[in-house]
């Protein structure tokens, strides 16, 4: 990790702002920090923030990053790509204002993206009497109830007189000592929040990693174009460093990339499991807010990481989703988008312009599953269930591989973890018993390797039955019985040999208890021809007599 300047340390966690326009978030960050993320000349003079905006804030002697989005309706979309990636909210409500229209839907983006920590900024309070501060503090503190922010501070603070500015920083600390970092060991990913040409660089991208870790030198791919580049050069929160890992606000430089083919919403990974899609299995909730519902196949705006697009959303069972009700649901994108298992999306209505739900993107889909169909929901639900535990995920995929074994590299992409890492989880399953190796990196689930073995064990009892003076089938007319593929089915084979299951003799396979035996009339005709033989014993018919 890279260190700041004058020894602060950065870490890989990174806050956000949010709340209604000129609620005053970008001039508390500018207090915080010293920066004024209004960059943009529009901004300056409409008094408003219309981009994201960056900055390092220092909090003990740990920096972290912190975004301000815009609080304007019009440029909710800026703020859901701002809101992906951060780990706490400072959440901020105008005293001379009290909570607003803004306010709400910021709130709703927040828990829908997952965000589960944060502090509550009661700025302007130079701007009221106490009486009217109390007031406008417990209509704060009823409208938060039952949400993440339930038990936050509620911090009044003036950003003209700095007013309970020490207070705001004690606070601060403490919500960055609540955070756990995320493990920045998973495939380096990041959504591109903005890109620029600086002279003499080259491309540069910014955003959030929200996986992994990348260091100057790597390779990375941009998708959806699929080019790849090296990294010339890092910044994280505007340090020059070595490496950028997910939670961080950084920005990569990558001068191979033609800067004018790149846009908000493009994604940066390392290696090549990750890869654009249409079409998403995803757990929708429908906010809990009256008359609010999702009718199947609506039509809606999506919103993951920095993309947006339109999707079609098909509901998995029913024909609409009502305020509060968390369903299944495949969306159909009007574009190709990047995302992995896990990653958090808003819905918005097109017009008006209205958040009405979001939730979980599950994993990518090859085709559309059939609707109100019983045994595709509850495989989708397995699958909703696993996605968000790692190991979980990675057992379920094994156990559900289409050839019912897969490779690791099958693997990987599928779940999009490292190799070392996706080891790491196969070993602990294995040790449990739970995934066995049944071929040369071929990874079986132990469910599927008992319910295949009673398969294959069943292929012979029939085929004994109806050939009991056979020792039994090739291994090639088993392969052709039994639909598995060679290698997988040799790996059987041999488990079910060690366990004493299954004979092999003069190259056929046989159940270990089976014994060649004949009909009756079998043994009437091999009784007669031995007679013959006897009573000729010197003189023995020939081939023609004897049949």
């Amino acid at each position: 990790m890279a260190e700041g300047t004058g020894g602060n340390r950065p870490v890989n966690i990174t806050l956000g702002t949010a709340g209604h326009i000129d609620h005053g978030k970008t001039a508390l960050i500018k207090l915080l920090t010293g920066c004024d993320t209004d960059h943009l000349k529009e901004e300056k003079e409409r008094g408003m923030s219309i981009e994201l905006g960056f900055a390092p804030c220092l909090v003990s002697d740990l920096e972290v990053g912190i975004v301000d989005v815009p609080g304007h309706e019009n440029f909710i979309k800026t703020m859901v790509a701002g809101a992906t990636g951060i780990d706490g909210v400072i959440f901020v409500i105008a005293a001379d204002d009290g909570v607003m229209p803004q306010t709400r839907e910021h709130l709703d983006i927040l828990t829908l993206l997952g965000v589960r920590h944060g502090i509550v900024a009661l700025t302007k309070v130079d701007a009221v009497d106490a009486e009217h501060l109390d007031i406008v503090t417990r209509e704060a503190a009823d409208y938060l109830r039952g949400t993440f922010l339930e038990a936050a501070p509620i911090l009044p603070v003036s950003n003209i007189t700095g007013q309970g500015f020490p207070e705001l920083l004690d606070a601060l600390k403490d919500l960055v000592d609540s955070i756990e970092p995320k493990p920045a060991d998973g495939v380096f990913r990041m959504p591109v929040e903005r890109t620029f040409s600086p002279k003499g660089y080259g491309t540069v991208v910014t955003g959030i990693p929200v996986s992994g870790c990348v260091r100057i030198g790597d390779e990375l791919t941009l998708y959806p174009q699929g080019k790849r580049g090296r990294i010339k050069n890092i910044q994280v929160y505007k340090h020059a460093a070595d490496t950028a890992m997910v939670g961080q606000c950084a920005a990569i430089n990558v001068p191979q990339w033609d800067y004018n083919a790149l846009s908000r919403g493009n994604v940066v990974a390392s290696g090549d499991i990750f890869e654009p899609a249409a079409w998403y299995l995803c757990e929708l909730r429908v906010l809990p807010h009256d008359r609010l519902f999702v009718k199947n196949a609506a039509s809606m705006k999506f919103h993951t990481g920095t993309s947006e697009t339109i999707a079609t959303v098909y509901l998995l069972e029913g024909s609409s989703a009502v305020a509060g009700q968390t369903v299944l649901a495949q969306l159909r994108l009007g574009e190709p988008v990047t995302a992995g298992p896990g990653d958090r999306f808003i819905l918005r209505t097109p017009s008006p312009a209205q958040t009405v739900g979001g939730g979980l993107i599950v994993e990518s889909l090859s085709e559309r599953l059939k609707r109100n169909k019983p045994g595709v929901l509850a495989d989708a639900t397995l699958r909703a269930a696993a996605v968000g535990e790692r190991r979980g995920f990675v057992e379920y995929c094994i156990r559900t591989a289409d050839a019912l074994a897969t490779d690791r590299a099958a693997l990987a992409r599928r779940v999009k973890l490292p190799a070392e890492v996706l080891e790491g989880v196969v070993s602990a399953l294995a040790a449990e018993g739970a995934v066995v190796e049944i071929a040369p990196k071929r990874l079986m689930h132990r469910r599927t390797l008992e319910v295949a073995a009673e398969g294959l064990l069943g292929i012979l009892r029939d085929y004994h039955r109806q050939r009991p003076e056979s020792p039994g089938p090739t291994p090639e007319t088993l392969l052709e019985q039994s639909r598995l593929g060679k290698d997988v089915l040799d790996g059987m084979v041999a488990a079910l040999v060690s366990a004493g299951r299954i004979a092999q003799r003069k190259g056929r396979l046989a159940l270990a208890e089976h014994e060649e035996r004949f009909s009756s009339d079998q043994s009437d005709w091999i009784a007669r021809i031995e007679a013959v033989f006897r009573e000729r014993a010197f003189d023995p018919p020939g081939t023609d007599e004897a049949a």
